[in-house]
């Protein structure tokens, strides 16, 4: 019996998988770390608690596992995207905290890109719309904010990575500094239809090439892991994003084939093939996956805060104990109480792209309790994912018939039931809901041998379905209030 490992490094916590043949789980474990918020809209995370975290992880999901070492075939890499750190080539010592996905610092300079009509530019080259989500503009600032960066990095002295080439130069003897496809697709650098770095968008944000990490395949041995770390060298063999990694575990390999993972976050995408297609309802195009040189696409819509709302719950407000005891929470309730929460803590991602929205709870009244505002916080999660796939659907030409979902919020009953209701689509939950490190357990596992192109077909299962069961009236008044309600968060930071 062959095993592979996934690391997937996420925004609160890195966890590693132990996957057998089957693409059954046979360990994990899960190490939070701290979020640091140093000003109104920033996020940072220590590089250190990254990288130790990761590395803890796998140590102890491997024991966990009980499996001999010997046994494991590869390693599998999925990330958080965008995030954005910046290090010593020499020394790999990191130049400041990484800056996270959600971070708005850059918006400033976002702002200047697009007066200086780039925007266009950009997204015919890259696939994004102009946003301080992606890692360009970061890059950017880190090269202005620290004295000296930029002349370092123009003497080669400074890597730049997101969080996967961060890992594989620190889990590798050799350090290499790579990045796959669907990653360097998120930086706002990258253009996806030549898969090279680009270089007017560079000289556009006074990037020195010189800082950039080396393109590869989503699914292909680019090192081996440090023998001190497990005791043997292991091929680290897949690199991907984990909403592409979280694409290829759902096993969405045809065209219109749709899934949405539920994590800090939520990412809807859509499988479209060869053929890259350009988004009239501000979604992003971007690379699917690269395999074997050859990229695939996807439609993808991001909403910057899904499960995280939940968090917030908990750890700033204290309205719950535990992620799980919000749906029995919200079932105490017959309805929202008329109240709609708009989480744009970090601003509105997919379709509306509004960098000053702010979190929003509108319809308060004197009889409004704990499990309203908890309901309401769950029903944002599937209103704004349903306007991602509304979206998603006027560029495709069809609504897709299945939604296929995973992360951590698909565990919840209720969610996932409004989820279908609210689409008038059926929802499908697959039996293994950490489909982030199944892909890239399946990536890693194509390129050794493991399974085959066929193989991966077979990798499936489904847990349950949810089926739509709202009246058209009662669904066209909760989005037409919900609607309302965004329009009240919009524009408030500015």
């Amino acid at each position: 019996m062959k095993y592979i490992v996934a690391l997937d490094q996420g925004t609160t916590s890195s966890r590693a998988v132990v996957f057998d043949e089957a693409a059954n789980i046979v360990a994990a474990h899960n190490i939070e770390f701290e979020q640091l918020y140093p000003n109104p809209g920033w996020v940072e995370h220590r590089p250190e608690d990254i990288l130790k975290s990761q590395i803890d992880a796998l140590k102890i999901a491997v024991e966990k596992s009980g499996v001999d070492v010997r046994d494991i075939a590869a390693i599998g890499i999925t990330n958080q995207r965008e995030t954005t750190l910046l290090w010593d080539r020499a020394t790999g010592v990191p130049l400041c905290n990484a800056i996270v996905w959600q971070c708005r610092r850059t918006a400033p300079l976002v702002e200047r890109l697009k007066k200086d009509g780039l925007g266009n530019v950009l997204r015919d080259r890259t696939g994004l719309v102009p946003d301080a989500y992606f890692s360009g503009t970061k890059l950017q600032w880190m090269l202005d904010a620290i004295p000296g960066a930029r002349a370092r990095a123009e003497k080669g002295e400074l890597c730049f990575g997101t969080v996967d080439s961060f890992l594989a130069w620190n889990l590798t003897p050799d350090h290499v500094h790579v990045t796959d496809a669907t990653n360097a697709g998120r930086t706002m650098l990258y253009n996806i239809y030549t898969q090279q770095w680009d270089e007017v968008l560079l000289r556009a944000m006074d990037i020195p090439p010189q800082v950039l990490p080396r393109v590869v395949d989503s699914s292909g041995v680019i090192g081996m892991l440090d023998k001190s770390i497990l005791g043997r060298e292991i091929p680290i063999a897949a690199m991907a994003g984990d909403q592409h990694a979280a694409l290829f575990g759902q096993g969405c390999f045809r065209p219109g084939m749709c899934k949405n993972t539920y994590g800090t976050g939520c990412f809807v995408l859509m499988n479209t093939g060869k053929t890259p297609v350009k988004s009239m309802q501000n979604l992003i195009t971007t690379v699917a996956w690269r395999i074997d040189g050859q990229p695939r696409y996807a439609l993808e819509g991001s909403v910057f805060v899904g499960g995280a709302v939940v968090q917030w719950l908990r750890d700033e407000m204290g309205l719950v104990s535990c992620a799980a005891e919000t749906e029995g929470v919200a079932t105490q309730v017959p309805d929202n109480g008329n109240v709609y929460f708009v989480p744009a803590f970090t601003g509105l991602g997919a379709p509306h792209w509004d960098m000053y929205s702010r979190g929003t709870i509108v319809g308060l009244t004197r009889g409004t309790g704990r499990a309203h505002i908890i309901r309401a916080a769950l029903e944002s999660i599937a209103y704004q994912s349903a306007d991602v796939i509304a979206s998603m659907a006027t560029d495709a030409g069809t609504l897709p018939e299945i939604l296929l979902v995973d992360g951590g919020a698909s565990a919840n009953n209720f969610l996932m039931q409004f989820q279908a209701d609210i689409l008038n689509a059926r929802v499908m939950r697959p039996r293994v809901i950490e489909t982030t490190a199944k892909g890239a357990a399946m990536l890693a596992g194509r390129a050794v041998g493991v399974w085959s192109t066929a193989d991966l077909n077979e990798l499936g299962g489904v847990d349950r379905e949810f089926h739509p069961n709202m009246p058209e009236e009662k669904r066209g008044h909760l989005l037409r209030q919900w609607r309302r309600a965004v329009k009240r968060a919009q524009g408030w930071a500015e």
